[in-house]
């Protein structure tokens, strides 16, 4: 028997273990395991220093960025995990009762999903969310972590299982499967019987993977081609700050915008300043500055770099950004539709009327109003943390949290009814 297939075989003994675990009980666990990601803070920066050695040159600076750790982003870790242990149980919670004519109490109650298979990619930092939900919701969690990651990863699994065992949880709520090829990926998406749940967070190679070949139910999170849309009755100043917010604070992670619409009644006039505020103010401070991508009527405004085919349709997840001239909210929404990936979409206006057309129009899990795209966040949502970003709309949709790693049953209590 495989690592991989072990690993499978433990999860499912576990489950038995924790049917029934009180809230109290699964939040000290959470607590030990907060506890002991803090302890260990310097272990995980040594096996994260590793991990960058051996990116480096194979991986651009920016997604050296998500990979890396800090004391202080370990500390964050460990504080999700808190936040986590705060939020109401999901589980046991009467969603539905009904009282039949024939005397029949019919309860429909939330309760676990299981197990639940997380495939991610270079981000440490998912391995201590996706443990902490899926405990949280009663559920037993097998992480698959990229190669890139993978000391990481495994100093930080290796932390959250000595916490689970200083009270007495079992270890194997957490683990981490060490083979990091294509065959684990395929060993968990194949896993009928074992697991209850796939979810996959990545880039669109991976979430296709998973989608096309899981024969185990598979929770599609989804790419960032997140738009903002600044319409003819925008702020200015807001509209700047919003787009500058949603590019540059953290390019390399899925709600970053990466396709600006302007409306042609002020592109004449808002384009030079947003070109001011994201290549020459950036370049004079010495941070990297935006590559503009522009449509020919946004080129003849502000310059800069020609659009290419397929920009409209590319998840950069760098200091770029596609940039287009659009005649009407409608445009801008036809625009979304035909090119978003379903993620996050926001409109910068004072109009209440395109502001309602936009939020009605446009079908993506998070649609803003004068906020930028990085608020999509499990954390921001009052969530504690997230598993990852629904893009579909079966089941869930949006920032994964516990009550998205739940499913529910029916109990039904009679007095000898027979039908």
């Amino acid at each position: 028997m495989n690592s991989t297939e072990l690993i499978l075989k433990n999860a499912k003994e576990t489950v038995k273990l924790m049917a029934g675990v009180s809230d109290e009980r699964l939040n000290e666990a959470l607590l030990a395991m907060a506890r002991a990601i803090d302890a260990d803070t310097e272990v995980i920066l040594e096996a994260n220093a590793r991990d960058i050695e051996a990116a480096r040159g194979s991986i651009s600076e920016v997604m050296i960025d998500r990979l890396r750790l800090t004391a202080d982003r370990i500390h964050a870790m460990a504080e999700g995990i808190r936040e986590v242990a705060k939020l109401p149980s999901p589980l046991g919670r009467c969603l539905r009762r009904v009282e039949r004519p024939n005397g029949l109490v019919i309860e429909k109650v939330s309760v676990p999903m299981g197990v639940i298979a997380i495939i991610y990619e270079s981000r440490p930092n998912v391995t201590s969310d996706a443990a902490a939900l899926a405990i949280k919701s009663g559920n037993v969690a097998i992480l698959r972590g990229g190669k890139e990651a993978y000391s990481s990863s495994y100093a930080i699994t290796e932390a959250m299982r000595r916490g689970l065992r200083t009270v007495g949880m079992p270890e194997n709520c957490v683990q981490l499967v060490s083979d990091t090829t294509r065959e684990s990926a395929s060993v968990l998406m194949k896993a009928r019987g074992f697991v209850d749940l796939l979810i996959p967070r990545g880039g669109a190679g991976l979430i296709r993977a998973c989608v096309e070949n899981a024969t185990v139910p598979c929770l599609e999170t989804g790419t960032g081609i997140c738009h903002i849309y600044v319409d003819r009755d925008a702020d200015i100043e807001k509209a700047l700050n919003i787009v500058e917010n949603a590019k540059t604070s953290r390019p390399s992670v899925c709600n970053a915008a990466e396709v600006c619409l302007v409306h042609r009644d002020i592109a004449a006039s808002f384009l030079p300043l947003l070109r001011e505020r994201l290549v020459e103010k950036r370049s004079a401070a010495s941070l990297t500055p935006v590559e503009m991508r522009c449509d020919g009527e946004a080129l003849s405004i502000i310059g800069g770099v020609p659009m290419t085919d397929g920009d409209y349709d590319t998840e950069f997840l760098d200091y770029k950004l596609a940039v287009g001239v659009v005649g009407s909210v409608e445009e801008a929404v036809d625009h979304i539709l035909a090119h978003s990936t379903h993620h996050s979409e926001a409109i910068v206006t004072e109009s209440s009327a395109s502001a309602d057309y936009f939020t009605t129009g446009v079908d993506s899990a998070a649609v803003y109003v004068n906020a930028s795209t990085r608020f999509t966040d499990g954390g921001e949502f009052g969530l504690g943390c997230e598993m990852g970003i629904s893009t579909q709309k079966m089941h869930a949709r949006g920032p994964l949290g516990i009550e998205e790693l739940t499913t529910y049953k029916y109990i039904i209590r009679g007095e000898g009814q027979v039908r």
